[in-house]
């Protein structure tokens, strides 16, 4: 057996047939480097997980062999090649992200929350690091399929994972917790996004503070101590959490917020972090990032990751495409700044990506222009949470609104007329509009909900500067 590949090896064949509880068919001395559920993204070496979603992946396995798999979990065997045969294929990747999770002596930090979980996970696997092998989602894979599959690929020696934990109606937290066991638990705020599954917003505060209720006997609970409901996460924590920390700018905070400067392009901050006292830079622009910041430095600490090599990770952060990534584009008409926010959008990301957008410099002559579309699943108060975006928009002196989608109209019709730049029913309309106003000097920030679409306006503004 080639001898790189075994230093490679994510599962052996025999591991892998004993974590999914399968049959080996075809071959038993085959070893996977990697899992994929797409052949479009597949690797060679790749197990290939034939999972049954908008499509069967049973279709695809001829294609993930052709394209170089080790083997394939299916439920059923079809041609020829090395399988692994599961009764149930999703089932059989929660088994092998059981096996993964039993084997690793990784410290684990599952994170969840209304708003920013991605972003919080991505700093502090940034974080973590410099610390040592590092394993994390990639993406947004959070639900459940993406949690399992995380845990799945996690190599066995790493010492730090960060899984993200995400959910769209009650009761999806609990059981992805429980396969995760983490020694540190996070939810980093409550707010009213999918308040129209659960109804109410301490429905979400429950909802979010499962997170705890799967962690280790010795785990630490980080609860954010300004979060609306934060008392009945408390009564979560307290619950299930060896130790329970408070992170915001109360004096009853054990993660203290003492001081935070924000800036265009990242942040000073001060904190006190369980009695240690640290001064910090936040690489990353925006004022959601000074309790964001908190928790992952908490974390990290708590996770026994070297605090001061945190703190420098933390200071060369930088945004992902979709959740606040600048781009300086050179148009033919001169050169702008596009900010791409358009993964996700809520009433609180929207204010607070606002909030940022009033403290970027603009060139001479330039202007500060929002581009938003429909935030998704706010409920019966969707209308009046799209309206309300008028008083930030104001506050910040945005000079234009562009609003893309049917819940946005709502903000349209509020603006007073000097804001208002165009509306569209959707983001492919808007996009030439938006396209066709700007000049040199702008600011142009794009935010919406992922199913919004707004990352076709991004793709458009971002292709000025290839004309």
């Amino acid at each position: 057996m080639n001898q790189g590949l075994v230093a490679k090896a994510l599962w052996t064949a025999e591991d892998a047939a004993s974590g999914a509880h399968g049959r080996l068919v075809g071959s038993d001395s085959w070893i996977a480097t990697g899992l994929s559920i797409d052949t479009r993204s597949l690797e060679p070496g790749d197990l290939f997980i034939a999972l049954k979603d908008a499509r069967d992946g049973h279709d695809f396995v001829a294609d993930a062999m052709a394209k170089g798999a080790a083997a394939a979990l299916v439920s059923r065997v079809e041609g020829d090649g090395a399988r692994l045969q599961v009764e149930d294929v999703l089932q059989g990747l929660r088994d092998l992200a059981i096996a993964a999770r039993a084997r690793s002596a990784a410290k684990i930090c599952a994170i969840t929350g209304s708003v920013g979980k991605t972003s919080v996970k991505e700093a502090l696997a940034a974080c973590l690091a410099p610390s040592g092998p590092t394993h994390f989602a990639v993406k947004s894979f959070n639900n459940h399929i993406g949690v399992p599959l995380t845990l799945a690929r996690m190599p066995a020696a790493s010492r730090f994972a960060v899984i993200e934990i995400g959910m769209n109606n009650r009761g999806e937290i609990k059981p992805l917790v429980a396969l995760t066991r983490p020694q540190v638990a996070i939810v980093t705020t409550i707010a009213p996004v999918h308040i129209e599954n659960l109804g109410a917003l301490e429905n979400i505060a429950d909802e979010k503070g499962d997170i705890y209720t799967g962690l280790t006997a010795d785990g630490a609970a980080l609860i954010p101590a300004e979060a609306p409901h934060a008392d009945r996460l408390m009564t979560l924590a307290r619950a299930h959490a060896a130790t329970t920390i408070r992170f915001g700018r109360g004096a009853d905070c054990q993660a203290r917020l003492l001081a935070f400067d924000p800036g265009p392009d990242g942040s000073t901050a001060q904190a006190d972090i369980l009695g240690r006292r640290i001064a910090y830079r936040v690489g990353a622009p925006g004022a959601q990032w000074a309790l964001n910041s908190l928790a992952v430095l908490t974390a990290a600490a708590l996770m026994g990751a070297d605090l001061d090599a945190a703190m420098d990770a933390m200071a060369r952060l930088d945004p992902a495409d979709g959740r606040g990534a600048t781009a300086s584009i050179q148009a033919r008409f001169g050169a702008f700044t596009l900010v791409d926010d358009a993964y996700n959008a809520s009433p609180i990301s929207v204010a607070a990506a606002l909030d940022t957008l009033a403290i970027r410099p603009v060139g001479a002559g330039g202007r500060r222009i929002a581009v938003l579309g429909d935030m998704l699943e706010l409920g019966p108060e969707e209308a009046a949470y799209h309206a309300g975006l008028a008083e930030p928009i104001a506050r910040n002196g945005v000079d234009l609104v562009f609003c893309a989608g049917p819940r946005m109209a709502h903000l349209y019709e509020a603006l007073p007329g000097t804001q208002k730049g165009g509306y569209a029913k959707d983001a492919d309309s808007l996009a030439q509009m938006v396209a066709g106003v700007l000049r040199v000097g702008d600011v142009v920030l794009v935010k919406g909900s992922n199913g919004s679409k707004m990352g076709r306006v991004v793709e458009v503004l971002r292709r000025l500067g290839a004309a």
